[in-house]
């Protein structure tokens, strides 16, 4: 049963509002709905618990590793925590899906994710669930490292925040009815 999420981004106020860091977005907005404070947890990573319901503990976990090295973090998360791949939710952005658009798949590929692939190398498995937010094709003339470290633009924002609001009312359902209702109620 779910009930690891990780929000992937990178650490520090530098790239807090980029592209990048959708993830961490998501998992701070889940934390604010449950009133919880992220704290340090035994490894490179941040981690708050709620409860959902009457016996169901959950754990949101910010790596600390920045994105290329997420797996290293969820991999101990996972392990201090005692969760196994079929627990985990693993949310990030993805330049493949236009902007505005979430996807939930039960495993897959990297699709050119650095953070992804990191995951799936550590855990010698594409077979774990995300949720992956669009933030559109960078500019023909751009190169994807900048256009990821890149803040949204002004006309963007709107649209993020009706993103994030999307992708936590998705992880949630996916705590209560499971990763198939989500696919189907939630993918765009």
């Amino acid at each position: 049963m779910l009930n690891l999420i990780v929000g992937l981004g990178n650490p520090g106020d530098k790239y807090k509002f980029t592209r990048h860091n959708l993830g961490f977005r998501v998992v701070e907005a889940l934390a604010g709905r449950y009133h919880q404070r992220f704290k340090p947890g035994k490894g490179d990573y941040l981690v708050c618990s709620a409860r959902e319901g009457e016996n169901r503990d959950i754990f949101l976990v910010k790596p600390l590793t920045y994105m290329n090295d997420s797996g290293i973090a969820v991999l101990n998360a996972m392990d201090n925590l005692a969760q196994g791949r079929e627990n985990l939710l693993v949310i990030c952005d993805d330049v493949n899906l236009p902007l505005g658009t979430i996807r939930i798949r039960e495993k897959g590929t990297d699709g050119g994710h650095k953070g992804l692939r990191s995951i799936i190398y550590q855990l010698n498995s594409i077979g774990f669930n995300r949720l992956r937010m669009g933030i559109g094709c960078p500019p023909e003339d751009a190169d994807l490292e900048s256009f990821v470290l890149q803040k949204f633009e002004e006309p963007e924002k709107q649209t993020v925040e009706k993103m994030i609001e999307k992708a936590c009312e998705a992880a949630e359902n996916m705590l209560i009815r499971g990763v198939e209702d989500s696919m189907s109620r939630y993918n765009d």
